[in-house]
């Protein structure tokens, strides 16, 4: 069947060229943050590459796993998987802090010993 056998299909070559597009560029800008004076501050470079990560999935997530063109069922699908992450996070929370208090005698002997650092040796 082509696409004039059904009036209702629509042809979203051009918004996936644009996407297309729009992806390389955010990866030349990935690659330019990576490789410009942003990184010399951590916390800059981090959020810098973050965001433009961010900006890569939703552009991927949105048009090529056909999100953008769904009705409801992307709320039914990804509304109850963000509450499981965010409850799994949450109930992790106390088993994470409290780990070392539940090694054993053995995994307790072979477990690295903390390092302190002065101000002086960090120079």
């Amino acid at each position: 069947m082509t696409e004039t056998s059904h009036p209702e299909h629509k042809s979203h070559r051009t918004v996936f060229i644009i996407v297309f597009v729009m992806l390389c560029a955010l990866t030349a800008m990935s690659f330019w943050i990576a490789n410009s004076h942003l990184m010399d501050n951590p916390l800059t470079g981090w959020i810098a590459m973050m965001g433009v990560s961010v900006a890569k999935a939703f552009l991927v997530v949105t048009f090529f796993m056909h999100l953008w063109w769904e009705k409801r069922w992307k709320y039914v699908l990804t509304v109850p998987a963000l509450l499981m992450g965010a409850l799994l996070v949450i109930l992790l929370i106390p088993d994470v802090a409290d780990r070392v208090s539940t090694y054993t005698k053995t995994r307790s002997n072979h477990a690295p010993m903390a390092v302190e650092t002065s101000p002086e040796s960090s120079h």
